[in-house]
Order: C-alpha cells, then structure tokens, then sequence
C-alpha cells in the first residue's frame, strides 16, 4: 500500500469502513501525519452532525451512499505545505558534517597520494644519483686505463696480497687495486697515500672497515715518488702509522 493509497482511506477510516487490514495500516499512518489527523477529526464531526436531532430520521439509504460516495472519491494526498517538515537548522548542521566530513576524508586521501608519491619520488631520485655515479666511475676508469701515456706498477703487501697503481700523466689520475689476503683487524682500515720527497705522505683515501680490497681512481697520483698503503684506526690517521705496501711510481 502506497502513501497515497494510505491518505485516500481517510474518508473511510473516519466512518469506520475500511477493513482490519486497512485500519491497522490507516492508524499507524495516521499517527504521524498531523493532515490526516485533521480531516479524519473533520468527517467525524460533520458525521455526528448527521446524527443530531434535526436529522434523527435519515433516509434508510443515506450511510449506503455516503459509503458508496467515499469508495469513488479518491482522497487527495495532504499539500507538501501541510506535511511535517524537517528542521532546517538540523539539515544545514547535518550538511555541514557530511561536507566537513567529505572534504577532511578528500584531504587525507590526498595528503597519503603525495606522501607516497613524494616517498617514490625520492627513492627513484636515490637510485637514478647512485647509476649516474656508478656510470660515472666507470667512464673515468675507462678513460684512465685507455690513456696512451698509463703506466702501470705494483708492490705486494705485509701479511699478503698486491696493490697495482695505473697511472695516467694526461688523466692526472691512477685506477688503483687493492686486494689483501686478509682484512685488517676489528676497528682497523687500510689507507693509501701519496709521498713526494721528504714531505708529509698525503692522504688519498680510507677504506671502509674491515674491507680487504677495492678498485677505485684516486687523483693526483702522477707526480709522487711513492703509492702507499697503511693500516690505521677506523675512519684514518692524519698520517701513516703502519705501512704494509709501497709502490714507487719513478
């Protein structure tokens, strides 16, 4: 049953002609639409006026008719003004929320987007800097060792193992190796150096420690009396303590 079948009983309920079925449905509506209420109220008190003295002796066939009349009028639906409205206020607050709560949940989902896409960013800018590191070595490396004035030396170290030191005038760098038979003791590094003459050995780099050996070009080789390695605390002296391989370079 429709809402506007429910507001068409009406006239029926209000002169008790409707069914158990239709009464039981008709009072539950009733009950929350206040234009009903009001037009059942109205039949009802234009019925007991039928009923007063004046009309104490209706035709036998007025009720037939009046019954007959209301099953062929079809009740009008109360005016949209008539219904209980909902509050306004109540409506903009509840408005409000779901737009707060829409807006609060598009920012969130829009702030995770950016974090994550910053977090990718920044990992894909961390691995492209180490290729373009790793391929510039590589081009530094090729271009030392296909230099036509490279030469080449090597001395073996204390304990075993060999360094090489190839060296390039032109490239005013050498690609050194390192490859020890066993990696200094724990909290120890090797370091290299460059000595010319008489004067303090220059620093030309630490290894990690406990690494046993490495390939990497070192700068400003060319020139030195002497390529040498020494093993020093972790993180390197400011100059050798325990040298354990020389490679003279004149």
């Amino acid at each position: 049953m429709t809402t506007v079948d429910i507001h068409a009983l009406v006239g029926a309920y209000a002169l008790d002609a409707v069914d158990d079925l239709e009464r039981v449905s008709f009072e539950r509506h009733v009950a929350d639409c206040e234009a009903c209420r009001t037009e059942v109220d109205e039949l009802r008190g234009t019925a007991s006026r039928l009923a007063d003295s004046t009309w104490s002796v209706p035709p036998p066939r007025l009720r037939a008719e009046v019954l007959a009349a209301v099953g062929r009028t079809r009740q009008l639906p109360p005016l949209e003004s008539a219904r209980p409205r909902p509050d306004a206020r109540a409506a903009v607050s509840r408005w409000r929320r779901y737009t707060a709560g829409a807006v609060a949940a598009g920012i969130l989902a829009a702030g995770a987007g950016v974090a994550a896409w910053a977090v990718q960013e920044q990992r894909v800018q961390e691995q492209s800097a180490v290729v373009a590191e790793a391929r510039k070595r590589e081009a530094r490396t090729e271009a030392i060792m296909a230099a036509p004035d490279l030469v080449v030396r090597t001395a073996p170290m204390i304990g075993g193992g060999r360094v090489t030191v190839a060296s390039s005038e032109q490239q005013a760098a050498s690609v050194v190796s390192l490859r020890a038979d066993d990696a200094p003791p724990a909290g120890q590094a090797f370091q290299m150096w460059t000595i010319r003459g008489t004067g303090p050995a220059a620093n030309a780099g630490v290894l990690p420690a406990g690494q046993a050996s490495t390939v990497q070009v070192v700068d400003g080789v060319p020139g030195n009396d002497v390529f040498a390695v020494s093993v020093e605390p972790a993180g390197g002296s400011p100059s050798p303590t325990e040298v354990v391989a020389q490679v003279p370079l004149i």
